[in-house]
């Protein structure tokens, strides 16, 4: 069972790199707490780890929302260069049947939503993919390391894929990512992964300009 504490991290966390609460915005105990309808207890729960993620930074009138930056954004991007692609190439190594059906589900709920041109569910669709690839790595250091950042991401991957272009573009690039893991090509899924990645970062940082 998940703690309120984390329901709440997970709640603002959200918020926060969504873009619900603007970059320099003040948080306070009190507000958060009307807000959620809980106890300033798993707020200030909420806010430490929340603070230890650099989202946010103490203040005297309260925690101050800093986000993501443009220079988080260059990082995280290459930093998942060095690691998606030997994620994807493990999960081509070690995946399973039943692991490569719910891979194979995500695809096609992709190209779904991609077809009624649905932000939000194209980006959730896309937020699952990775998040399958990650567990079908079989590594929870790898899958510890990445869905943190994938997720800080948030914001951007959801105006990425608002254009239908990127959303068609991403979609094709997943298709041929799941068809080399469901045919353990690990040295493939690895050269097409890296590819995707870099066609991402290319897209989120060409639309960051102009947020």
């Amino acid at each position: 069972m998940i703690s309120l504490a984390d329901q709440v991290f997970e709640e603002l966390e959200r918020d926060i790199l969504s873009g619900a609460f603007e970059r320099g915005e003040i948080l306070t105990e009190i507000k958060l707490s009307e807000r959620l309808g809980v106890s300033r207890t798993p707020i200030r729960e909420a806010l430490r780890r929340l603070e230890q993620e650099h989202i946010i930074e103490s203040t005297s009138k309260g925690a101050k929302v800093i986000g993501i930056s443009r220079t988080d954004i260059a990082d995280i991007c290459e930093i998942r260069l060095r690691l998606e692609g030997l994620a994807a190439r493990w999960a081509a190594e070690r995946a399973d049947e039943e692991g490569i059906r719910i891979l194979k589900e995500t695809v096609e709920l992709q190209e779904f939503y991609t077809q009624k041109s649905d932000p939000d569910s194209i980006k959730n669709a896309d937020s699952r993919f990775h998040q399958t690839i990650y567990a079908l790595c079989g590594s929870n250091s790898m899958r510890d390391t990445l869905e943190p950042l994938h997720r800080k991401l948030l914001k951007y991957r959801r105006v990425s894929v608002s254009a239908q272009s990127r959303a068609e573009k991403s979609l094709e690039e997943h298709r041929a990512i799941y068809e080399a893991i469901a045919a353990h090509d690990g040295e493939r899924a690895e050269t097409l992964t890296i590819l995707h990645v870099k066609n991402a970062r290319d897209s989120i940082m060409q639309r960051e300009k102009g947020m």
